[in-house]
């Protein structure tokens, strides 16, 4: 009776025991399960994150060479020809765009541009040096503050339309250099030089001033 009590106590032992083996076994797979996911999960959004991040190139500033594409409206990213452009206003705004990587330096707002086609016989001797066939090309963010310029309207100052920052109201002349006409922004707007190519405008040289509003003290 003994051995048979032993027997039963023993095998009962032995199969109390069996569960709490699986159980750790199912707790240790669960764990490493939930790490595989976790790991996964992160790799993606690592993978996501790179994926997200701008093009080299992109955040350059308007180089030689470049061609230059609306950055708005429904012909957004296309080339920017002559013909695209009405005589007399309103400017149109544009990204450079590297020509051998397609990359849009649209990375920083500091290399939007304002292009306008004017009278050639309107500009002084400086802007039209810089100009091709009259079409004219700036800076779009104006010397106070750093706001877009957006408006193309009649000055405050005189009977002609300018380029208007609608921020504080600074006024800039597109026919002298972008030099400022009326309201607090303490110097003209960054000229960009121009060329043809293939009917195409493109980047002729280096911006010619300091871009972006004025630095604070």
């Amino acid at each position: 009776m003994a051995c048979a009590s032993f027997d039963t106590n023993s095998s009962f032992s032995e199969s109390a025991a069996e569960p709490e083996v699986d159980a750790g076994t199912g707790q240790t797979r669960r764990t490493l399960l939930l790490g595989a996911l976790a790991t996964s999960a992160c790799l993606g959004c690592s993978t996501q994150a790179r994926a997200g991040e701008d093009p080299p190139g992109s955040d350059e500033r308007p180089q030689k060479g470049d061609l230059l594409v609306f950055s708005e409206g429904d012909q957004e990213g296309k080339l920017i020809t002559a013909a695209d452009l009405k005589p007399g206003g309103p400017p149109v705004h544009a990204w450079p765009k590297d020509p051998n990587t397609s990359v849009v330096r649209s990375a920083s707002r500091l290399n939007e541009i304002l292009i306008i086609k004017l009278d050639p016989a309107d500009l002084d001797e400086k802007t039209r040096a810089r100009a091709v066939d009259g079409i004219i090309a700036y800076s779009a963010i104006c010397s106070h503050a750093g706001c877009p310029v957006t408006a193309w309207v009649k000055s405050d100052v005189g009977d002609k339309e300018v380029f208007k920052c609608m921020c504080h109201n600074s006024e800039y002349d597109p026919r002298a250099g972008a030099q400022v006409v009326f309201g607090p922004a303490p110097r003209r707007l960054a000229a960009l030089p121009l060329a043809l190519a293939d009917g195409s405008l493109t980047v002729a040289g280096n911006f010619i001033g300091k871009v972006g509003g004025a630095q604070p003290g």
